[in-house]
């Protein structure tokens, strides 16, 4: 029999025969193998599992235009800088407000594509659903309660263009037949405060070089006074009339309780320029949508009319711009401000990150590292200490055999070699033991407390083993010496 077989032997039968203390040492050590496996799991995944969790707070990275608009392109190019497996969702939006102008009042609207929402803000409370096909709107509850919507009703909802491009147009121009022109002047409403629309005209210039066809968009004026200049019994005189000389009470009268708007008739066809395909887009729009979904979220968004881009496009003319993107990114802080510089460096957009959330979820994470790695400190001494106290009853048990085999021989390298194999073999049971148990401990500790299952990580097999072996050998180094201190002339003559 060689040296190796009766060593395993030697120990193998030392270990059954005091079955009960050995038992009470293998269950420690698997119960610390247990708990190092298992915490060790929950440790390496918990990054994972709470970046997860914090994505159900909202985007932690925003993209905004680094000029005066953000196209869709550079969108694009600037979200390619982030890795796609750590991109959660990325939901564009583009912000103008939306007027009801029976009711006289103005809202936020977005445009959005809300698979990206679904992605992005979880958070997210739909009675109803979401948009899925043209002219359906999300409206913020803060809305609803507002103007009384409903599911399935409708909103007459218009665009008005802002008035800056209409002054920043080519001053000096021909009146040609067959031109088109437009232009807008400040009515009732706006000058009073009620709304911030003007009064918007559209009209052809004839071979004559007078005012051919004219309509007039009055929808931001008191209904049923300012809105009657929008009607054919007032835009009729104005046609044969010289559109640069033009005297309200001279050539045409003002409708009756509605000079101011009237005026503002003659002064925006006075003041207008000619159509191009710049200020094509500057026409106000009316559109009809029908209310699919009521959005409660406790905040801010409650007050906004959500719609696709595609919605936002067709109302506003403008299809590629975007003023804002809210991502969700899985990463750590030093790599969202890593891509929140790379990104901001070339130009595409400009990238904040949103730091209540990505503070939060960095400080969180490393209290709970931190708390892992001191339980399974303290279980580790434990295990050592309960391993320790079951070797040392066993060498007070043996000491007339240990004195016995040093009298006939024995070196204290052999006894020491005994005694440590045998906390090596429980070490390495113990160990293979904890390691199938471990999983299944973070198994049930990640779908309790975060909801989802855990990762099995192969390379945490051999590694609680082979800390589960050190612990048990570090655990027999005191009851080692003591039997090696043991004296056999002491020990035979009974003392």
């Amino acid at each position: 029999m060689s040296k190796r077989r009766m060593f395993l032997r030697m120990i193998t039968a030392s270990l059954l025969r005091r079955r009960s203390r050995m038992l009470i040492a293998l269950l420690s050590i698997g119960i610390g193998a247990t708990i190092l496996a298992g915490l060790v799991t929950v440790y390496v995944d918990v990054p994972r599992q709470m970046a997860a969790q914090f994505r159900s707070y909202g985007a932690n990275m925003l993209l905004v235009p680094s000029g005066s608009a953000l196209t869709r392109e550079e969108a694009d190019a600037a979200m390619a800088l982030i890795p796609d497996e750590e991109r959660v969702g990325a939901a564009p939006y583009r912000y103008v407000y939306l007027n009801m102008v029976r009711r006289q009042q103005s809202f936020a609207a977005a445009g959005t594509d809300f698979e990206q929402v679904k992605r992005t803000s979880p958070y997210f409370k739909v009675t109803g659903r979401y948009p899925e096909g043209p002219r359906e709107v999300l409206v913020g509850k803060g809305v609803a309660d507002t103007v009384g919507a409903r599911l399935n009703g409708v909103m007459e909802l218009t665009w008005f263009p802002p008035s800056e491009p209409q002054e920043d147009r080519e001053e000096d121009f021909d009146i040609l037949p067959g031109m088109t022109l437009t232009g807008r002047a400040q009515g009732y409403g706006s000058r009073e405060g009620f709304n911030d629309n003007p009064v918007y005209v559209t009209f052809t210039i004839g071979e004559d070089g007078m005012i051919a066809s004219l309509s007039v968009d009055t929808s931001s004026e008191t209904a049923g006074v300012g809105t009657r200049c929008s009607e054919e019994d007032f835009t009729a005189l104005f046609i044969g009339k010289d559109p640069k000389d033009l005297v309200l009470g001279r050539d045409v009268d003002a409708v009756s309780g509605a000079t101011v708007t009237s005026e503002a008739v003659v002064r925006a066809i006075m003041d207008a320029k000619p159509v191009t395909e710049e200020s094509a887009v500057l026409v106000p729009r009316t559109i009809n949508y029908t209310v699919v979904g009521i959005l409660e979220t406790g905040g801010e968004e409650e007050g906004y009319i959500y719609m696709s881009l595609a919605d936002m496009g067709a109302i506003t003319g403008e299809s590629d711009r975007l003023d804002l993107v809210e991502l969700s990114v899985s990463a750590t802080q030093d790599n969202l401000e890593r891509y929140a510089e790379e990104i901001t460096s070339s130009g595409h957009a400009t990238a904040r990150l949103v730091k209540r959330v990505t503070k939060s979820e960095t400080a969180v994470l490393g209290k709970l590292q931190a708390l892992v790695f001191l339980v399974t400190l303290v279980v580790l001494v434990l295990t050592m200490v309960s391993v320790s106290t079951t070797m040392m009853a066993v060498v007070t048990e043996r000491r007339r055999e240990i004195g016995l085999r040093k009298a006939l021989g024995a070196s204290d390298g052999a006894i020491r070699g005994e005694f440590l194999g045998e906390g090596l073999f429980l070490g390495a049971l113990g160990g293979l033991l904890g390691a199938a148990l471990g999983f299944v401990f973070a198994q049930v500790v990640s779908v309790n407390v975060f909801g989802s299952d855990i990762r099995f990580n192969f390379w945490l097999l051999p590694i609680t083993v082979i800390v589960s072996m050190a612990v048990a050998a570090l655990s027999c180094l005191l009851p080692v010496r003591r039997a090696v201190a043991v004296d056999p002339a002491l020990v035979l003559k009974g003392e």
